[in-house]
């Protein structure tokens, strides 16, 4: 119960209210992808969205990652109306409020790890010697630190998603937004990786947000919702 009360008072990050997702509106193949969607998450939160392949977890991880608009609705990131912004006050939104984490790693193949990770803040202005030392510091944490001059081709699966994830946190984002991140690794390797969500949520207090079909990792965190058909199924 302290725990709620707590979350209760904290700022909200990511507020949604009637989101709706058509593709081809008003045409004969018109699909209705998400349908009014209400999601709110407060800072420090790590939750989950549960879904099956069609269930519409992509669609949404694209309008909360500001990467696609609702075709109606309202989304506040940050405080933020997202419907006021431009496409390049969106791109600037993406770059410095949210960390992206994706199945596929993502990786520019050919800068090695330290660029990579420094790649985020080169967009926000930081000085070279401001980035380098923050790349380093991320990479400690992800204990990538003596693999900093390789390139994404000579690291594993789990090393390039640890990569990912310091890379991510680089600009110190609102959310850490992950698309299945474990997906694409061993159950080993993604232990690892969900164990670094955990650190950085009980640590630093990262505000998670985990999308998922894997309801085993679903049930780590602290709220778990559960999308069918493009609606959230009541709790």
């Amino acid at each position: 119960m302290e725990n709620r009360q707590k979350t209760a008072k904290m700022p909200t990050v990511i507020e949604m209210q009637g989101i709706n997702k058509f593709f081809f509106k008003g045409k004969q193949n018109e699909l209705h992808i998400l349908k009014d969607i209400d999601f709110v998450v407060k800072k420090g939160e790590f939750v989950s969205i549960v879904g099956a392949s069609g269930s519409g977890k992509s669609t949404l991880m694209n309008i909360i990652g500001v990467l696609d608009r609702p075709t109606s609705g309202s989304y506040f990131l940050d405080g933020i109306d997202t419907s006021t912004l431009d496409d390049n006050e969106l791109s600037d939104t993406r770059n410095k409020k949210i960390g992206f984490v994706f199945q596929t790693f993502n990786l520019m193949p050919r800068s090695n790890v330290i660029r990579n990770v420094e790649l985020p803040m080169l967009y926000s202005g930081l000085s070279p010697s401001i980035r380098i030392k923050r790349a380093k510091e991320l990479l400690e944490m992800v204990g990538m630190t003596d693999r900093q001059s390789h390139h994404p081709s000579e690291l594993s699966g789990g090393e390039k998603q640890r990569v990912a994830i310091a890379r991510a946190m680089a600009n110190s984002p609102s959310i850490l937004l992950a698309d299945e991140p474990t997906g694409s690794l061993d159950s080993t390797t993604g232990r690892m990786v969900m164990d670094i969500f955990h650190r950085l949520h009980k640590e630093q207090g990262t505000t998670i947000v985990l999308i998922t079909h894997n309801t085993q990792l679903a049930s780590e965190t602290s709220r778990t919702l559960s999308l069918h058909d493009g609606e959230f199924l009541k709790q």
